[in-house]
């Protein structure tokens, strides 16, 4: 369904310039990600090389001019426009949110000053950050393609991420491990980010192998429901 709605969309030279738009914002999102993760997992200085404040103000940016595209566009062409337009609009909310998430790291980072080791839960939160960024990789591919394959592998594998992220917050709750009050709470902080921006790329992969209306659900094997 998806595929059908998108090769609508990109019959027209305006709505190829929203999806444009739109993956133009996701890519940002991503160069966000690595730098937020650099400057809190892996330097001693908060010191970071893109603003990322200022690129936030420019997503959000961004996503007003996306919803006002598409109001544009759809007023402008016939009802076969309405469900593409629909979805995009829905799904640009994600992205400005993974920008917020972004900003939320780059705090952390600002106000935890030496690089944050993740003790005995290190390689499991190596682990997720490189999944999330391959979440990010297989996102950007799988959109344009309108490739329902790559989608699920973000829709099947956001469940374990988001798994890991439950279990090692739950022990740190529990006491697990030797930290520090400050590493403790930067740790937690952290996994709920990095589980939010995971389930943000979820969503969007959902819009390509889900109906509208099923936006953010997994995938139901019974499509009638």
């Amino acid at each position: 369904m998806f595929k059908e709605l998108i090769s609508i969309w990109k019959k027209q030279d305006a709505a190829t310039e929203i999806i444009n738009k739109y993956l133009k914002a996701l890519e940002t999102d991503f160069k966000m990600y690595k730098e937020a993760v650099r400057c809190l997992r892996y330097c001693d200085s908060s010191e970071m090389q893109i603003d990322i404040y200022k690129t936030d103000i420019l997503i959000n940016k961004s996503e007003r001019e996306i919803r006002r595209d598409i109001l544009t566009h759809l007023v402008m062409f016939d009802k076969a426009e309405i469900p593409g337009g629909l979805v995009i609009a829905s799904i640009v909310i994600d992205i400005e949110r993974i920008g917020d998430y972004m900003k939320n790291i780059a705090d952390l980072a600002n106000l935890h000053k030496e690089k944050l080791n993740g003790g005995i839960y290190e390689d499991v939160l190596a682990s997720i950050e490189k999944r999330i960024e391959g979440f990010f990789e297989t996102t950007l591919k799988a959109f344009p393609e309108s490739n329902p394959e790559l989608a699920r592998k973000v829709v099947n594998g956001y469940r374990e991420v988001s798994r890991d992220c439950a279990l090692t917050t739950n022990a740190l709750i529990q006491g697990a491990g030797e930290f520090n009050v400050s590493d403790a709470v930067t740790l937690g902080l952290y996994l709920r980010f990095l589980k939010r921006t995971g389930a943000h790329l979820f969503n969007i992969c959902t819009s390509i192998v889900n109906p509208f209306h099923r936006i953010g659900f997994s995938e139901k094997k019974n499509k009638e429901e």
